[in-house]
């Protein structure tokens, strides 16, 4: 009954991550087409662009517009930044943590392994004298 019900779960994880990965890049597609659509005019020579042969100088407001759209990229990807590097300090500290418990739980076990053949030892020390005091009792009842 397990082995039936196993490759179900397997298949489901899979069609999981697989409907994850397409409402992800449905999403990034969305992000992309509204941030496009949102810049696009620009990108477009406007009427009050100057030109000049060296460079092309935007208005105050459009300059206004990009500098407010670069800010609001750097913020959020200096944030995002922020928040991977504090997410692999704290992974790193987790593989740390983990090691030494594995290491611990190794010592425990090797622990326990000598204990139980000590009583292992002790149980032989007490069944073989058991044994000889038996044997030497019906000697005596013999004799």
């Amino acid at each position: 009954m397990n082995a039936t019900t196993r490759p179900e779960k397997v298949e489901s994880t899979e069609e999981d991550s697989n409907l994850n990965l397409a409402a992800v890049s449905e999403v990034e597609a969305g992000i992309r087409d509204f941030v496009r659509n949102d810049i696009a005019y620009l990108r477009r020579p406007a009427p009050g662009m100057v030109s000049t042969p060296e460079q092309t100088v935007l208005e105050p407001t459009h300059e206004a517009t990009v500098n407010n759209v670069n800010s609001l990229i750097q913020r959020v990807a200096g944030t995002s930044l922020s928040e991977i590097e504090n997410l692999i300090s704290e992974l790193e500290s987790l593989r740390e943590l983990l090691h030494a418990e594995g290491q611990r739980v190794q010592r425990e076990i090797s622990g326990y392994a000598q204990l139980s053949q000590a009583a292992m030892k002790s149980t032989r020390m007490i069944s073989d004298n058991v044994m000889q005091w038996k044997r030497t009792a019906e000697g005596l009842r013999n004799s």
